[in-house]
């Protein structure tokens, strides 16, 4: 087995592994969707090629390989099905009749006598993809745009980015039009493309903290293979070339591993707004006693103003009634440093190793001070204190209910 078709094997199975879990991130963000059950269905004829092929190259299966044309005629298909869900509108019935033939032709009868025809029946399929992909393409582009919500069509432009991006990548699969191709990439091609899909699907700031990720990820994923091809002696550009693909395949896929799976992990336990909702809790004491079962106040302290009688709390009021939070690293919080309530404040946060003071009364004192862990120190973790914060200075009153 030459090294060629190794690597190529590699990266259409990191391909199938990563399809198939952008399908499971996909189907949990909205299972319901019509849209997305339609690009689970394009996903998965994608995922079930990478897979086949990679068996059939790592098997010496030639059954399998001829097979594998079943799934290649049908990528057409699935694009225009998610095309239709993208528009809402239904593509035009010649279209659809001939994607349909040509999954017939080129799929079913390749796999059992077309697929001898080398040249000749490359040409057909590669053909026959990319006029799919820009028969999609020119329906994307010519939509209705007044029709579709901005959203809509922000997503169908992406989509056209995408599968601009792609196209190259696919060429690069049909070995018989390009035999010197040292490896195939139209599996990393695939990983990039729901890569892009599931960053698109996020907020505005997470959408660019996944491309810088993402950046990252392909970076130094790409230099990771090009140090380890000069392991290996009589290096080439061909070989160079191979483990670049795998390094960036391998890396992208298990990013999808993580990035799932962590998310999943996450839904299942209970953010501090969440727990804060299903509290049972209804005066400001049970509530706070709710709030240190959970990690991110787990270590806070309350302190009351008969508490604080070395930091002398008549002089701290006036400053406390100006703020909410207070994070120890942005001291002295617009105020002189020698500001001695400033002076105290600080020297209370030291004393408890606190990172954040959360100010529950002014008159009389009462704060909380907690530790939030370097890794949690996020906007979404300040924001939540902040928000748990409005919701404890609502129950000031023992009787008042949340």
């Amino acid at each position: 087995m030459s090294s060629a078709v190794i690597a190529n094997a590699i990266v259409n199975l990191c391909g199938a592994i990563g399809l198939a879990v952008a399908m499971l991130a996909l189907h949990r963000r909205d299972a319901r969707s019509p849209l997305t059950r339609r690009l689970l269905v394009a996903l998965g004829i994608v995922a079930v090629l990478f897979l086949m092929r990679a068996t059939a190259w790592l098997t010496g299966s030639s059954v399998i390989d001829d097979l594998s044309a079943i799934p290649a005629a049908a990528i057409p298909f699935g694009a225009l099905i998610v095309t239709e869900g993208m528009l809402r509108r239904h593509a035009p019935r010649a279209l659809k009749i001939a994607v349909i033939a040509g999954v017939i032709v080129l799929g079913f009868a390749g796999a059992f006598w077309l697929g001898h025809f080398d040249m000749p029946y490359a040409i057909a399929l590669a053909l026959f993809q990319l006029g799919g992909f820009a028969a999609c393409a020119w329906l994307l582009a010519t939509r209705d745009r007044h029709s579709l919500m901005a959203s809509e069509n922000r997503s169908i432009e992406r989509m056209i980015i995408g599968a601009v991006i792609v196209l190259p990548f696919i060429v690069t699969d049909f070995h018989a039009l390009m035999p010197d191709m040292p490896v195939r990439l139209g599996a990393l091609g695939a990983l990039l493309v729901v890569t892009a899909v599931l960053i698109a699907g996020s907020s505005s700031e997470a959408r660019w903290h996944g491309v810088l990720l993402t950046a990252l990820r392909l970076a130094s994923s790409a230099l990771l293979g090009l140090a380890a091809a000069f392991v290996a002696p009589d290096v080439d550009a061909a070989q160079a070339a191979r483990f670049c693909a795998i390094a960036v395949s391998g890396v992208l896929t298990i990013g999808l591993m993580t990035d799932t799976l962590r998310a999943y992990l996450e839904s299942g336990a209970p953010g501090v707004l969440s727990s804060v909702a299903i509290s049972p809790a209804s005066t400001r004491d049970q509530l706070i006693a709710e709030l240190l079962h959970h990690p991110l106040f787990e270590s806070a302290q309350r302190y009351h103003e008969e508490d604080l009688a070395a930091y002398d709390p008549l002089l701290l009021r006036n400053r406390l009634a100006t703020h909410r939070v207070l994070r120890r690293s942005d001291a002295p919080w617009g105020h002189p440093p020698t500001d001695p309530a400033v002076e105290r404040l600080v020297s209370l946060m030291a004393a408890g190793s606190a990172t954040h003071l959360v100010v529950l009364s002014s008159d009389p004192v009462d704060i909380l001070v907690l530790a939030v862990p370097v890794i949690s120190a996020d906007p979404a973790t300040e924001t939540a204190i902040a928000l748990v914060q409005r919701i404890l200075i609502m129950t000031d009153d023992p009787g008042a209910t949340v």
